[in-house]
């Protein structure tokens, strides 16, 4: 690890003023220090956050949920209010890691994961466009079973391994940032990117902004909601694929709305806007979840050692649909 320098801030007007191009903020530390160990990263400045009041959840005006960026993740899923309107987001974030990890791992930090792999994490590989730009990608050709089936490019095809923002992308929650230019709001479908030419970038956060809050808007989805993960081991792996899916119902049972977000398929959370609008105005079947999964999979690149995701991918919607829907 290389030598840095360390800043405590009070406010968070105070950490925006003191970040750099080479500073780091610092919350719950669980991916930046595994990544400094690596010396994936390097920052000569890191900025401790965790004096800052950013870890209230509290209930907005318009009756959505603001979580704190510096709420941990455990407090979060197990907060009543959460627990009760935004079950999805709670089964999701419990799903994730270990639960010595939660107790760290913040929600800021949480949304600011790097989309990775193991070629990004060993500096001995020497082609990785994300960790080295312009050296190429090893994982097209090489060790790719966990990687992405859509929105990749040659220059990268890791995925992201948050289980909280895939939920939140089903939820669509804002992001609050604070900035030296001052606050503003991002969609969470617009906060992570696509990796296209510049994979390096993970998100559209400025480099002086700082995470704020995710809020929450209103949501109908609580009764018919449901997050599956695939993986490998069920104590604390990444997904393999995984499935935020959320059913609004009408009193006639047809359904209103109906929102898919998938993990470990790509560079940020994949939202299934075809399958959505397939399943809206339709009444739960297995059948019309069967649809919507293969739906979902249109489309889909594979490579050589995950064409199996495809299946899975589509299977998983059809499942986790059935389980939000209350379909056998």
């Amino acid at each position: 690890m290389n030598p840095f320098q360390y800043e405590r801030a009070r406010e968070a007007a105070g950490a925006v003023r003191a970040v750099s191009p080479r500073a780091k903020f610092l919350a719950g530390g669980t991916n930046l220090i595994d990544l400094m160990k690596n010396g994936v990263e390097k920052p000569s400045l890191l900025i401790d956050l965790n004096r800052i009041a950013l870890a209230a959840i509290e209930t907005l005006p318009d009756g959505g949920l603001r979580l704190g960026a510096l709420a941990r993740n455990a407090d979060t899923a197990n907060h009543p209010l959460v627990r009760q309107r935004y079950p999805l987001l709670s089964l999701a974030i419990l799903s994730g890691a270990s639960p010595q990890l939660r107790n760290l791992a913040s929600n800021g930090g949480n949304l600011l994961q790097r989309t990775r792999c193991p070629y990004f994490m060993d500096p001995g590989f020497p082609k990785c466009n994300k960790r080295a730009p312009g050296t190429g990608c090893g994982a097209l050709d090489g060790f790719n079973r966990m990687h992405a089936i859509f929105g990749a490019s040659e220059h990268c095809i890791a995925v992201h391994p948050s289980d909280m923002c895939v939920a939140l992308s089903a939820l669509e929650a804002n992001i609050r940032v604070q900035g030296k230019s001052g606050e503003r709001t991002i969609r969470m479908a617009d906060f992570h990117r696509l990796p296209g030419d510049t994979p390096q970038v993970d998100t559209n956060l400025k480099p002086d902004e700082l995470i704020v809050s995710i809020d929450l808007p209103p949501s109908p989805y609580a009764a018919h909601s449901h997050y599956l993960k695939v993986r490998d081991r069920a104590s604390y792996e990444f997904a393999l694929v995984s499935v935020a899916a959320a059913l609004d119902l009408d009193n006639g049972g047809a359904i209103r709305s109906a929102r898919i977000a998938l993990g470990g398929v790509a560079h940020k959370p994949w939202r299934a806007e075809a399958a959505e609008k397939l399943l809206t105005g339709q009444k739960p079947t297995s059948s019309l979840f069967e649809r919507a999964g293969e739906a979902t999979v249109a489309g889909a690149k594979a490579y050589r050692g995950n064409a199996f995701k495809v299946e899975m991918a589509k299977r998983a919607v059809s499942r986790a649909l059935a389980s939000a829907g209350g379909v056998a």
